[in-house]
């Protein structure tokens, strides 16, 4: 129906209330057009599943705004000249079927912010009054209640989705079904807010809705005002199918979650949810739904759309990129805007230089490069909340290992960095993911270079690495430690980061003859680890200073192992020759008597540094007397006594 006919049988229908306030006082009933064929779909809209007698009892509240001349009629009928809005009383006298209950505060009417009551102190002598939002929705007037804007902004949809997330939406529209006080509310859970947030946008616009976003920190924590705006999102469910979204990551507290749960519950109608963990509900049915991840075949194709014709001339960065990253539509978005605009800049200077005939050229821009850096950077800021972002510098000829070890950690970034090819293009990966995750051990003493040989294999894959320390994630309360490795290992998937859990000895140590309840449980964090250390598409190292104490049951599910023994007099050699800077200035340093000093390659490290500092502060360059210096203080806080052997030929130059 137009809007004109829409408007026609709305009046149709007021006229008809009309005619029965102009008997109640007395006088004809006015003259009316010819009643339409179909009823107002407006009205209709707003009269779903109430009684004929709440229908009109809305229609006799419009009256006094929408027919001129009307307030005084209701006026007369109520036999009061000040009465010009019709009473519960009057409404109850001159409407058929009349029912007490319409007028109930918990009623659709009341409870669904349809009508509102005057405050008379008899309740039947209460007016009746529509609010302004009812009234705009009957005359044609789109837009969500003024109240609402300061907590809710709407969500568009995106234009371009992932397969896998636009069958997710449309699985989700189709449970919403229409508006109605028992529809389930929806959780999507997943750690990616802004996926989330995506995926609800998706499904109002499936189940053809209006999608509004609540933040959770503005959320009402009054029970008074939480059941004011609990009514108006009802309404707006029945007024304009608005699907009133309800982000619950920021919830730090349980008692903001549960503020974001009770809205939920008083909202009539459908409603979701956003949070990372499940949202106790206590008095409402709800569907808990793990937000999907698209697939890397799905990320590339999102990244050639996002490219257009420069994804031709990225050298295969798509693929590449989708690989290793799982970007949200956003970021894939704002990375290749920013690519283009350098392309642009780079393409002009080009243009310039040739018009100039500059003799050096603009070098061309590394595309690839420029895309995996700001992806990589755009990836990360979840996990930079939970774990310890190391700084990388160094290069496999930083790493002073024997030749079995290096190869072993070579052949480890090696699976890393053909992962895709291997498990996805040549069909290894199969159709599931457990242990397709690249694990790896690492055991040796302390300062062994444990740490180092991470940051080598993420310099070399042009990856972040991060440090969990295991003995920080461990929780004495059950259930804890699961929920932590989880938020690590979900934050993870999105920048494919090689992942360095320290201490291993706090989780993996011999616990496979169970004598209580904390140990089955301990079993099962360690089980959980590996599981999804197994399924992790990015790198995930373990850390150990004792293999001997960690269980072999556990260990036949780590893919690679790698010793890393106490460096001999020939590898402390290499490493201090390493030690000291090429701008760091030296006086008589003599690396073969300093590789006499029995200590691994961190303390060698921490020794090489204090040196300097003693050195500087006597304004010398470095010599082996602050050398000697240096590692007194480095084996009294390792416990250690510096031997006379170890000191063995040493001339000692420089200040002492």
């Amino acid at each position: 129906m137009s809007a004109a006919g829409d408007m026609a049988a709305l009046q149709a229908a007021l006229a008809a209330v009309q005619a029965r306030v102009a008997a109640a006082a007395g006088q004809p009933a006015p003259k009316t057009a010819k009643t339409p064929a179909r009823s107002s779909a407006r009205l209709e809209t707003l009269a779903a599943s109430l009684s004929p007698f709440e229908r009109d009892v809305i229609l006799l509240a419009a009256l006094p705004a929408l027919e001129p001349g009307a307030g005084a009629l209701i006026a007369k009928a109520q036999g009061e000249a000040r009465l010009r809005l019709p009473t519960v009383a009057f409404a109850l006298s001159v409407l058929e079927a009349g029912h007490w209950s319409a007028f109930a505060s918990d009623g659709p009417l009341r409870g669904g912010g349809l009508i509102e009551l005057t405050d008379e102190p008899v309740a039947s002598a209460r007016g009746l009054i529509l609010p302004e939002r009812v009234l705009h929705h009957l005359v044609g007037l789109d837009g969500i209640d003024a109240a609402l804007f300061a907590s809710a902004r709407p969500l568009a949809p995106r234009t371009a989705l992932a397969k896998t997330h636009a069958e997710f939406a449309k699985e989700i529209a189709a449970r919403l079904g229409p508006a109605r006080t028992d529809a389930p509310i929806i959780q999507i859970l997943g750690s990616d807010r802004a996926l989330s947030i995506g995926l609800a946008a998706a499904v109002g616009a499936a189940a053809g809705r209006t999608t509004h976003l609540l933040d959770s920190e503005s959320l009402p924590s009054s029970p008074a005002e939480r059941a004011r705006i609990a009514r108006l999102w009802s309404r707006e469910a029945r007024l304009s199918g608005a699907l009133p979204v309800i982000d619950a990551h920021d919830a730090s507290t349980p008692a903001e979650l549960r503020a974001a749960a009770r809205l939920a519950e008083a909202i009539a109608g459908p409603v979701v949810i956003l949070a990372s963990e499940p949202t106790p509900v206590a008095h409402r049915a709800t569907e808990k739904h793990e937000a999907p991840r698209s697939t890397a075949k799905e990320q590339a194709a999102l990244w050639t759309r996002a490219l257009g014709p420069l994804a031709r001339k990225s050298d295969g960065a798509p693929a590449r990129l989708a690989s290793h990253f799982t970007a949200s539509p956003e970021v894939i978005d704002t990375v290749a805007a920013l690519a283009k605009e350098a392309a642009e800049k780079n393409a002009e200077k080009a243009r310039a230089a040739r018009k100039t005939k500059k003799k050096d050229p603009e070098p061309p821009l590394d595309l690839g490069a420029l895309l995996w850096t700001e992806t990589r950077a755009r990836t990360r800021p979840r996990l930079d909340e939970l774990a310890s972002r190391l700084d990388i510098a160094a290069g496999w000829d930083d790493l002073i290992l024997p030749a079995r070890q290096k190869d072993t950690l070579r052949a480890v970034a090696a699976q890393v960095r053909q992962r895709a090819r291997v498990y996805e293009q040549w069909g290894f990966g199969g159709h599931g993911g457990r242990g397709l995750g690249i694990s790896a051990l690492f055991a040796g003493p302390s300062g062994t270079g444990k740490t180092l040989a991470a940051e080598v294999i993420g310099a070399a894959l042009g990856l972040d690495v991060y440090r969990i320390d295991l003995s920080a994630v461990v929780s004495k309360w059950i259930g804890e430690t699961e929920k932590n490795l989880r938020r690590v290992f979900d934050a993870a998937e999105d920048t494919s980061a090689i992942l360095l859990f320290d201490e291993a000895d706090a989780l993996f140590g011999k616990r496979s003859e169970v004598r209580e309840s904390h140990d089955r449980y301990a079993n099962i964090e360690v089980s959980y680890l590996l599981q999804r250390m197994e399924t992790y598409r990015g790198l995930a190292i373990l850390t150990t200073n004792l293999r001997s104490h960690l269980d072999t049951a556990f260990l036949r599910r780590i893919r690679f192992m790698v010793d890393f023994p106490f460096p001999a007099e020939v590898e402390r050699r290499a490493i201090w020759q390493l030690a000291f800077p090429k701008d760091a200035p030296r006086n008589g340093i003599d690396e073969a008597r300093l590789a006499q000093l029995n200590v691994p390659g961190g303390s060698i490290r921490n020794i090489a540094l204090n040196a300097a500092f003693i050195a500087a502060d006597c304004g010398a360059p470095i010599g082996m007397a602050h050398v000697r210096a240096a590692a007194r203080a480095e084996y009294d806080k390792l416990g250690k006594t510096l031997t006379d052997g170890e000191l063995r030929g040493w001339v000692l130059g420089g200040a002492s």
